[in-house]
């Protein structure tokens, strides 16, 4: 089973869904073997490199007042703390391209899950900043890939081609929200769902073929 997972490394959401659908393919085991693969989305694609309030932010993007931004996190924290992932306070909200181009390369290293997983740490959790050089540099050489290439994606455009090109083909398929879990092409799975429910839902499909 083939599962691409459209995500943005600032989408906290994504970091619920993908615990939550890893719960769930552990359960899974052996009955249902998958290949997951990390597509790129970027909620903020004209962000710039100071990034901003995080706060302000999301007050002026969903009209949300503060007590309302307040509960959302409380949910999130919630959410997280089921499937194994912990929340810190995030009090800036960044770009992430480069964070999407240094995953193209690491799946082509077979390193974009540990890639990923320490993106998503150093930003929701540690309230890093997931587009610095030097935090994407020290993560992928945590993760083991070649810390002397990393630093030369970063300070050049490569993979910036794939990377939109990605973006392109699933905006052009009607995805406009994160996290996406598209299954074989064909099956999609909307949202930051629990582990039972990603889990049924994979049940069905593999026992439909």
């Amino acid at each position: 089973m083939k599962i691409d997972f459209v995500s943005d490394v600032a989408c906290p959401w994504c970091a619920v869904g993908l615990y939550s659908l890893e719960k769930a393919l552990a359960n899974l085991g052996d009955a249902v073997p998958a290949e997951l693969h990390f597509e790129p989305f970027e909620l903020n694609p004209a962000m710039p490199p100071e990034g901003e309030d995080a706060t302000e932010h999301l007050s002026r993007k969903y009209g949300a007042p503060p007590e309302q931004l307040a509960r959302s996190r409380a949910a999130l924290r919630e959410r997280g703390t089921a499937v194994g992932f912990t929340f810190g306070d995030r009090s800036r909200v960044w770009n992430t391209f480069d964070a999407h181009r240094l995953l193209h390369w690491a799946g082509l290293e077979g390193k974009q899950r540990e890639l990923k997983h320490a993106l998503l740490t150093a930003y929701h959790t540690n309230a890093e900043n997931p587009g610095a050089r030097e935090v994407l540099l020290r993560l992928a050489g945590e993760v083991g890939l070649d810390v002397a290439r990393a630093r030369a994606i970063i300070d050049s455009d490569e993979y910036a081609g794939e990377v939109r090109e990605r973006e392109r083909f699933w905006q052009e398929r009607g995805i406009h929200s994160v996290p996406t879990i598209v299954i074989d092409d064909r099956h999609l799975i909307s949202g930051g769902q629990p582990p039972e429910v990603f889990e049924q839902a994979l049940r069905q499909i593999a026992a439909a073929g």
